[in-house]
């Protein structure tokens, strides 16, 4: 990290970029359609090596045939397996979808528990699973450290720690808890629309003069509106302070028309 930025410092650049982050992406949210806390866990097994995109595919069929936890715990293991198959690793997944019934039903009435020290007990689920359910279906926050937060807290230096865990909790240090649900949305966001993994759009991005690693990516202003992503790559380009090329604004306003968002 900045070697000479201090703890306090870089707390406060980080409520800076959250702020920032705020403003950037207000359709933040999570991306895995569900009603309750039983479906949020089966779609977030199922993401797993999967895109939300596609596993919102599957998961109109899955919920529609398997509506409770009972469901799940006498399901036939080779109609799931068919089921599930589009996401991939579809044996691992049906068995572990099944084994989660199983566990709901004997030890928690088939309801899906609202505490993490349940919920990591349970098939299938770890602590980045369990920190979406949390939050998304109980309103307890909770920080997910998938492979976006990852790449950009660290592109950000707001920690150098390398374990998801000690990521997670590096990063509540700097973060007030009320936030950390919605940051986690908003940097996946981020990350999947303008921060990409290869050439982030650093002369596109309304965090550049917060960022440390600013210049990863081109930094001249065209060349990086290019790179945004989403049907709000024209929106996003205009928070910057820089002009969104035709194409990123013709194709964003047709996808946001049809209601279309398919960035990785």
């Amino acid at each position: 990290m900045t070697a000479d930025e201090t703890d306090l410092a870089r707390k406060r650049r980080a409520r800076r970029m959250a702020r920032l982050l705020t403003e950037a992406h207000p359709d933040a949210h999570c991306e895995l359609d569900h009603r309750n806390a039983l479906e949020l866990a089966v779609a977030t097994i199922l993401s797993a090596q999967s895109t939300d995109k596609g596993v919102n595919q599957v998961t109109p069929k899955l919920f529609a045939r398997y509506p409770t936890a009972a469901d799940y715990a006498a399901a036939d293991r080779t109609e799931m397996e068919e089921i599930v198959r589009p996401t991939g690793f579809y044996r691992n997944k049906a068995d572990a979808l099944m084994k989660l019934g199983q566990a709901l039903l004997e030890r928690y009435d088939g309801e899906v528990p609202g505490r993490m020290a349940d919920l990591v007990s349970l098939p299938g689920i770890g602590r980045k699973t369990a920190n979406v359910i949390l939050g998304n279906a109980f309103d307890v926050p909770g920080l997910t450290v998938d492979t976006h937060f990852q790449r950009l807290v660290h592109r950000w230096e707001w920690t150098e720690e390398t374990d998801p865990v000690k990521i997670e909790t590096a990063v509540s240090k700097l973060i007030e808890r009320r936030d950390w649900t919605m940051l986690s949305h908003r940097i996946i966001f981020h990350g999947r629309r303008v921060c990409h993994a290869r050439k982030p759009a650093c002369g596109a991005c309304t965090l550049a003069r917060l960022c440390p690693s600013y210049g990863s990516g081109p930094t001249d202003p065209a060349e990086a509106a290019k790179l945004l992503k989403g049907p709000r790559a024209a929106e996003l380009a205009e928070l910057a302070g820089v002009p969104a090329p035709a194409a990123n604004t013709a194709t964003a306003t047709a996808r946001a028309a049809a209601g279309k968002d398919d960035t990785p």
